[in-house]
């Protein structure tokens, strides 16, 4: 009985090595070793976690001592768990890779242009962005158009758009 249980333990580890190895593919050594960097940086007390007092002795050493409680929570809530150096990388893969695909943001852009033109005007999509889900403010708009392909008549080419979400360049042709 005591064999099967050292079996399933030893089974779960690889399985959590696995997950956690997967982050590491998604950068180059030498952005892992400058993540490393910034995370024991933020690390202040260096038990291997970051945690509220880290983020605010890290905010202090940058000069900003009123940072509030709640906006520290805020950050810290963004992981699913204690932020240790594979979940600083895994919030950073995210925010860095997005967490969609560029096929599924390109099929979400598709559900707007049953026509299968390409595009979306810029006036309908600026009002779905600001009115359903999580709505966009103006300036979150103005952004993302600033960087989008926008013809004369004000057509957004959403497939140039999806690239650039998902590659942070426009494609060269």
């Amino acid at each position: 009985m005591a064999s099967r249980k050292t079996k399933k333990k030893e089974g779960g580890a690889k399985r959590a090595q696995r997950a956690s190895s997967n982050v590491f593919s998604m950068f180059e050594q030498t952005q892992i070793q400058e993540f490393k960097e910034a995370f024991t940086l933020i690390d202040q007390n260096r038990d291997g976690f970051i945690d509220k007092e880290d983020l605010k002795d890290t905010y202090a050493s940058l000069g900003k001592l009123n940072v509030k409680d709640n906006e520290l929570e805020d950050m810290l809530k963004e992981a699913t768990g204690p932020i240790n150096f594979t979940m600083f990388l895994n919030l950073f893969g995210e925010k860095l890779h997005g967490t969609d695909p560029e096929d599924t943001i390109l099929n979400a852009f598709k559900m707007f242009d049953p026509d299968a033109k390409g595009y979306i005007h810029r006036e309908e999509l600026q009002k779905l962005l600001m009115t359903q889900a999580d709505k966009f403010t103006s300036e979150e708009v103005k952004q993302m158009f600033q960087s989008s392909n926008i013809d004369a008549v004000g057509n957004l080419d959403y497939k140039s758009l999806c690239y650039i979400i998902t590659h942070g360049e426009e494609q060269e042709e």
